[in-house]
C-alpha cells in the first residue's frame, strides 16, 4: 500500500490529465467525508501526522485529483485541483471542542484502512463515520471519573499509602474531577477547570495529613496529592507535542507545548496555593518523609504501575481489550526504570529515556499487529514514570523558603516528562524505519519528516 499512491499520482494529477478532455469536478461528497475524518480524530486526540496521514489515504482510496491536506492545532483544510482550467476546490474544518477519545479514534483508523483497501464505497463511509460519531464509548461517565480516581490510588499504592490513603487519594481525585466538571457548565476556563481540582484534592490530602500528625497514624498523606498531581499531569499533549516536533509539524507542535506547560502551570497553582496556606497555618509538610516509590521493585509497587497504566486507559476511552497489554507495558517501563537505578546507578533522565524507547518500541510493534492507533498503547502505558512526586516536591521545597531548589526540583520534573516523550517517539521512530506496508500516501519517503534539509539524496 505504501507505493500505491505513487503509482497513480500521474492519473490523480493535473499533469496527468489530457487538457482536451472533459474534467470531472471531484465528489463534493468525498471532499465532506475526508474533512469531517480529520476533524474527528484531531478532536479526539490522535496526532497531527497521524490525521494527515489519514485524510490523504482517503483522498488516494476515493481518487480526488492532486491533493494537499494541511492539519494545525485548530483547523484542518484540504485543496484538491481537478485540472484542466478549473479552479482548485478548497474546504476547511475548524475543531472548537477537544475530547480524549481513543475509542472513536480507533474506529476511525479502522474506517481509514477498510478505504484505502477498496472494501468501502463513499456512501458506505459516510454512513460508518455517522456511525462513530453517535456510538457511545465504551465507559459511561461515572466510569472515566472512577479511572480518574484510580490513577490517583493506585500512585498512592505504589508510594506505600496503604489501604486508607489509596482511598482517600481516590475519593478526592474524583471530587476534584467533578469540582471542574462543575465549573466547566459553568463556561469556566479550563486553567481555572484544573486549578480547582487541583486545589480541592490537595486540600483533602493537607486535611488528612494534618489528621494523621495530630494523631500520629503515621499515613503517608501526602502520596494524595502526588497521585492527584499525576492524574492531571498532560501526559497525552506532551507526547503529542513532540510528537509533531519531531514529524515537521511545528505550529501544531508549539501549540501542544504551551496547552502542556498551562495545565502545568494550573496544577503548581492548585497545589502551590493549598501547600503554602498550611504551612503558614502550622501543618507539617516534612521534607525529608515525602511519599515516592523510589526505586524498588516490591509486588504491590508493580500492582500500582500496572493500575495506573490500565487506569489511565480508562479515563481515556480506550477500548476494554486494550487495557491488558497496557497494563503489561506500564510494568515494564517501571521494571526497566528502576532496575537501570538500582544496578547501574543511572539518572532519572536516563533510566525514564531507556523505558521510554522499550514502551516506544513495544507500542508501535502492537498497533501494527493488532491494526490500531499507537497512541492508545503509549500515552497510558508511560504513566508510572510521570514525574508527579518530583513536582510536589518543588512546589514544598519553594513553601518551605528553598526557592532555588524547589525551582530546580520543578525544572527536574519538567525535564523527567520531555524524556518520556522523546523516548516513546524515539522507539516510534526505530519501528518505522524497519518496518513495511503502511496505509496509502504514509509511505517513508513521502513522510514530511523524512525529507532532508541540508545537501542532496
Amino acid at each position: 500500500m505504501r507505493d500505491w499512491r505513487a503509482a497513480h499520482e500521474s492519473e490523480l494529477s493535473p499533469e496527468g490529465l489530457d487538457q482536451d478532455e472533459d474534467v470531472e469536478l471531484p465528489d463534493a461528497r468525498v471532499i465532506n467525508l475526508v474533512l469531517r475524518v480529520g476533524e474527528l480524530m484531531l478532536a479526539s486526540g490522535e496526532s497531527t501526522e497521524a490525521v494527515s496521514e489519514a485524510m490523504l489515504s482517503l483522498t488516494v482510496a476515493f481518487e480526488l485529483p492532486r491533493s494537499e491536506v494541511s492539519v494545525t492545532f485548530t483547523s484542518i483544510s484540504l485543496s484538491t485541483h481537478p485540472g484542466g482550467d478549473q479552479p482548485p476546490i478548497t474546504g476547511e474544518r475548524v475543531v472548537r471542542r477537544r475530547t480524549l477519545d481513543y475509542f472513536r479514534v480507533n474506529e476511525l483508523h479502522t474506517l481509514v484502512e477498510q478505504s484505502a483497501l477498496g472494501l468501502l464505497e463513499v456512501e458506505d463511509a459516510t454512513a460508518r463515520l455517522k456511525q462513530i460519531q453517535k456510538a457511545r464509548m465504551p465507559y459511561p461517565n461515572w466510569g472515566i471519573a472512577v479511572g480518574f480516581g484510580l490513577i490517583a490510588s493506585s500512585a498512592s499504592v505504589m508510594m506505600g499509602g496503604g489501604p486508607i490513603v489509596a482511598t482517600v487519594a481516590f475519593l478526592a481525585t474524583v471530587l476534584g474531577d467533578r469540582t471542574s466538571v462543575f465549573l466547566a457548565r459553568r463556561g469556566v476556563a479550563e486553567f481555572y477547570q484544573m486549578t480547582a481540582a487541583a486545589a480541592v484534592a490537595s486540600t483533602i490530602g493537607v486535611a488528612l495529613l494534618w489528621v494523621s500528625t495530630e494523631l500520629d497514624l503515621g499515613l503517608q498523606a501526602g502520596a494524595i496529592i502526588t497521585g492527584n498531581i499525576m492524574a492531571l499531569l498532560p501526559g497525552r499533549p506532551l507526547v503529542s507535542s513532540l510528537q509533531d516536533g519531531i514529524s515537521g509539524s511545528y505550529v501544531s507542535a508549539a501549540a501542544r507545548l504551551l496547552e502542556t506547560f498551562f495545565t502545568l502551570g494550573a496544577i503548581v497553582s492548585g497545589v502551590g496555593v493549598v501547600a503554602y496556606t498550611a504551612v503558614r497555618l502550622g501543618v507539617d509538610l516534612d521534607l525529608e518523609n515525602l511519599p515516592t516509590a523510589g526505586t524498588s521493585l516490591e509486588p504491590w509497587v508493580l500492582v500500582g504501575a500496572a493500575g495506573i497504566a490500565m487506569a489511565f486507559a480508562i479515563s481515556l476511552a480506550v477500548p476494554p481489550r486494550m487495557l491488558p497489554a497496557i497494563g503489561v507495558m506500564g510494568v515494564m517501563i517501571w521494571v526497566i526504570y528502576a532496575g537501570l537505578r538500582s544496578f547501574l546507578d543511572t539518572p532519572p533522565v536516563v533510566g525514564t529515556v531507556a523505558g521510554a524507547v522499550a514502551v516506544g518500541v513495544v507500542g508501535h510493534w502492537l498497533a501494527r499487529r493488532t491494526r490500531r492507533p499507537v497512541l492508545p498503547y503509549l500515552i497510558p502505558s508511560i504513566a508510572p514514570l510521570l514525574p508527579g512526586s518530583i513536582l510536589y516536591r518543588g512546589l514544598i521545597e519553594i513553601t518551605h523558603g528553598t526557592t532555588v531548589v524547589g525551582l530546580l526540583s520543578v525544572v527536574e520534573a519538567v525535564t523527567v516528562g520531555l524524556a518520556l516523550g522523546a523516548g516513546v517517539n524515539l522507539g516510534g521512530e526505530l519501528v518505522r524505519a524497519f518496518q513495511r506496508g503502511g496505509l496509502a500516501g504514509a509511505g517513508m519517503r513521502s513522510r514530511p519528516a523524512a525529507r532532508r534539509t541540508r545537501g542532496g539524496y
